[in-house]
């Protein structure tokens, strides 16, 4: 039984990128294996047998502690056990082990003096790179391939690769010395234990500095984890945030992130927009699935674009058909028509130019009707909340378009009087029509609308008429 140690192995430290270890911070936990190692060996124990980066161990302070040394023969029969001795992971736990024990049949569980020596070798690679065990540069090998060259001994002798230009000068002989082909060239953990307390005290000054220091070091990585993740918080909040703008009006969305209520809303005068693609049931059964969701998604990304320029909000699409309205939730006084309808407009002529990518020679017949109103509106649904319109304006619109024709835009007369006024629209009547539900309808085209007229000094005279509930100084809100 042992204290916790929430930091994990030094593997786990060395390969978080997060942490920051200068060579201070690199040499303390060095040091701190090196004296663990130095009682073990002056102890009854007298070896550890299994020293490898996984179990050494740092607490809260950062201070290292080598673990699961003795009873070794209880573990080994436990790891042992259910092992294949040809697997990865058979030969991952061999990376830190001696050449000489490699080579033997039977090697004691108990390992030796020197085998744990060459162990810390190769945990000094580790700290020197952070690159895993046994860093081999420019060469891919596996654990099995390393392990096998190990224990060939074939000259030069297989060792990790050390990059002298980033390792410590004085770092890199203590390397070579204890992982040595000959255990009796490696040095014991008493010899180890002066060299890298000169070194450590080079490198951290007193204990009382070297704590400073660690405790600075400390601070320093959590400050930077923290800014990290907080930065990464935003950004998250941020893509939330769009995503859910483009589910719900901004208004409505600012509100729920408040935490306040949605209560639905009667609005007395809005304009809606209806439109469904002509023939779209026979050119989806010669299309492929795939074709016929790039074909949306072509025809939707340019829809889309194009609604940005006008004071609209897109309510959804289903299929081919694709449903806007103006006039909620923010209210525009009797602007909602004039968008609209200069959006109807601007999308007709996008569908002249736009290209089937898989029948590039097919044109798009686009089918639009546009009705005004009164309608409610609210939010509907918890799981995957929408914001959804109710009312008969919303089924009289969807009638004008079904009973509108390929590349038309279709008016009820609501829309048709709210449209006049302004003057700038070319407005034609189509006669009665007989309606399902709705009986005989006296409706219109919208076929275009005049440009700004020029006046005697140069600039442009809007045509448009001001209604009267603008003028009298309403407080209405309009982009």
């Amino acid at each position: 039984m042992t204290e916790y140690c929430p930091k994990g192995s030094l593997q786990d430290i060395l390969e978080n990128d997060s942490i920051k270890l200068d060579w201070m911070f690199r040499y303390s936990l060095a040091y701190d294996i090196v004296k663990g190692m130095h009682y073990i060996h002056s102890s009854v124990i007298h070896s550890h047998g299994n020293l490898k980066s996984t179990n050494c161990v740092v607490d809260s302070r950062f201070v290292l502690k080598v673990t699961d040394f003795g009873l070794n023969r209880f573990r080994m029969d436990d790891e042992d056990k259910d092992l294949d001795f040809e697997s990865h992971q058979y030969f991952q736990r061999k990376l830190w082990t001696s050449p000489e024990l490699l080579r033997m049949t039977e090697a004691p569980t108990v390992g030796t003096q020197k085998s744990d020596v060459y162990s810390f070798g190769i945990i000094l690679q580790e700290i020197v790179h952070r690159c895993g065990p046994f860093y081999v540069s420019h060469m891919d090998l596996s654990p099995q391939e390393i392990v096998q060259k190990v224990r060939a001994s074939n000259r030069p002798y297989f060792r990790p690769s050390v990059d002298k230009s980033t390792c410590p000068e004085e770092l890199y002989p203590v390397m070579e010395k204890c992982w040595a082909q000959d255990p009796a060239e490696r040095p014991d953990f008493s010899s180890v234990r002066t060299t890298m307390r000169k070194l450590n005290n080079q490198s951290a000054g007193n204990i009382l500095d070297n704590l400073l220091r660690r405790m600075e070091q400390y601070a320093n990585n959590l400050e930077s984890l923290v800014e990290e993740r907080t930065e990464a918080f935003y950004e998250e909040k941020r893509r939330a945030e769009e995503l859910l703008y483009q589910v719900l009006p901004k208004p409505v969305a600012e509100k729920l992130k408040r935490g306040q209520a949605v209560q639905a809303e009667a609005f007395d005068s809005v304009t809606i927009f209806f439109s469904d693609i002509v023939g779209f049931t026979a050119l989806s059964a010669s299309s492929t699935p795939m074709e016929v969701i790039a074909l949306l998604n072509d025809l939707y990304t340019c829809f889309d674009a194009i609604i940005d320029n006008f004071n609209v909000y897109k309510v959804e699409t289903i299929g081919d058909a694709y449903m806007v309205v103006s006039g909620l939730p923010i209210r525009n006084g009797d602007f909602h028509a004039r968008e609209i309808g200069r959006m109807a407009l601007a999308l007709l002529k996008a569908v002249d130019t736009f290209k089937i990518r898989h029948k590039p020679d097919e044109k798009l017949k686009l089918r639009i009707g546009i009705h005004s109103g009164m309608v409610c509106a609210g939010v509907v649904g918890l799981k995957m909340p929408r914001y959804c319109l109710f009312g008969d304006t919303v089924n009289t619109a969807s009638r004008m378009e079904s009973n509108g024709l390929p590349l038309k835009i279709h008016l009820s007369k609501e829309t048709y009087q709210i449209l006049e006024p302004f003057g700038s629209f070319n407005l034609v009547c189509r006669g009665e029509i007989e309606m399902k539900g709705k009986g005989k309808q006296l409706t219109y085209w919208l076929e275009g609308e005049d440009p700004p007229k020029k006046i005697s000094n140069g600039t442009t005279k809007s045509n448009g008429f001001v209604p009267t509930s603008v003028k009298a100084g309403k407080n209405y809100i309009y982009a």
